[in-house]
């Protein structure tokens, strides 16, 4: 029989994109072809994007014709999602990234990004809501709720091992974000320069890249932190496992923030987390049960807390093995790649015996 054919439009290089189409081809056995936009959303790229967009619709038709796509896929309702909604294919697919996806909210572009997201919400026979928070702005936006798919793709939790033996005399923290402004990475290397200052040992690992990283590495050194802190760069979902392994303590202390994957990753190695303090996370985090909120650019609220984590850390191993049992729960890739991966044949079932 003939391999189902699935057409990715995103971002192939993040890690949220590899998790969903490796689950695709292991539980699917469906083959991928993917197309992405080149040009950048940050600053003046937004509007090169925007032109870009225009003439990626004849692109995406021609590859989809070349192809003989069986179903369309794409990350990001504002974008790709409406690109998918226009390229001709179903049945089509579509899977919201943040809570709205119409970040900033104060874009001069907001509302022809709301345009956009309505049309692909419109049109699209499945969405993707990765948490409960996604699902909630769905159903305030009148979305058709039952076009809608409320599971996290999860983890592979035979990579992202549990650390059984987790060091209990200083803070091995990582913050696994990419290096963007909305990151708040300056907030936490702040909080770190207090613990400094206060004489509590600590290790801190910064995996990602981006525009802030040359900022990020001068005021480290500014706040005499160069043998605590080491910057790894962009680095692949393997290694990043071995490094959580090590590690005691993750922070993520983001603006805005969705369902996150690293957020999972780092629980499932047996990461305490200390994440900001945001709909998106409330719903996994539990104040001092399972982690703690903080104020994204709390710098001093996030100091104190982490006082408070390394004068605890004999007692974060207990809580630290009950989150590895919620991720296995919750969160579990081949448990729920299962789910989606089947859903997209019934699909691709459907639409040939209407055809």
């Amino acid at each position: 029989m003939t391999k189902k054919r699935i057409l990715f439009l995103g971002e192939t290089y993040r890690a949220d994109a590899i998790t969903w189409m490796n689950g695709l081809k292991e539980f699917g056995d469906f083959e991928i072809v993917t197309w992405e936009l080149q040009t950048n959303s940050n600053g003046i790229s937004r509007i090169k994007r925007l032109f870009e967009l225009t003439k990626a619709i004849f692109t995406i038709r021609s590859i989809a014709k070349k192809y003989n796509a069986d179903m369309v896929i794409a990350e990001r309702t504002t974008s790709y999602g409406f690109l998918a909604a226009l390229s001709g294919i179903r049945p089509i697919v579509i899977a919201q990234q943040g809570i709205t996806d119409l970040w900033p909210l104060e874009s001069p572009l907001y509302v022809l990004k709301k345009i956009l997201q309505n049309y692909a919400f419109k049109k699209a026979d499945l969405i993707h809501a990765w948490g409960k928070v996604m699902a909630d702005y769905m159903e305030n936006a009148k979305v058709d709720m039952t076009k809608v798919m409320v599971l996290p793709k999860g983890i592979n939790l035979n990579v992202f091992k549990f650390n059984t033996s987790p060091n209990t005399t200083i803070i091995t923290a990582i913050v696994s974000r990419s290096l963007q402004p909305e990151y708040k990475h300056e907030t936490i290397l702040k909080a770190f320069g207090i613990l400094k200052r206060n004489n509590i040992p600590f290790q801190l690992t910064v995996i990602g890249d981006g525009i802030l990283l040359k900022n990020l590495k001068a005021l480290s050194k500014e706040l005499g932190m160069e043998n605590e802190v080491h910057f790894l760069g962009r680095i692949n979902n393997t290694e990043i496992a071995e490094h959580l392994q090590k590690s005691n303590v993750y922070i993520s202390m983001p603006i805005t923030e969705g369902v996150s994957a690293s957020l999972f990753e780092a629980m499932a190695c047996g990461c305490f987390p200390i994440v900001s303090d945001l709909p998106g996370n409330r719903h996994w985090i539990q104040q001092k049960v399972n982690g703690i909120l903080v104020q994204s650019e709390n710098e001093l609220k996030l100091a104190e807390e982490l006082q408070w984590t390394y004068k605890n850390l004999h007692l974060i191993n207990k809580i630290t093995v009950e989150n590895r049992k919620f991720i296995e729960e919750n969160a579990n890739y081949q448990i729920n790649m299962k789910k989606i991966a089947l859903t997209y044949h019934d699909l691709i079932k459907k639409k040939s015996i209407i055809i």
